[in-house]
């Protein structure tokens, strides 16, 4: 699996986790979809991603 599969693995993931987590538990989950959003609209942008920088520290 490539590295930009395994973001985008991740940020899927974690969209339906925290959107499961805000119905069912508590809606200030969904601040965290809020949060996820954001850091994908912002690294279309300036190519910068923290979870590669992450998983780069795992790779090695």
């Amino acid at each position: 699996m490539t590295m930009e599969n395994t973001i985008r693995a991740f940020a899927g993931s974690f969209i339906l986790i925290s959107l499961a987590l805000g119905h069912f538990v508590n809606p200030y989950w969904f601040l965290f979809t809020v949060f996820v959003g954001v850091n994908l609209l912002q690294s279309a942008f300036t190519h910068f991603c923290p979870l590669e920088t992450i998983l780069k520290q795992f790779k090695k």
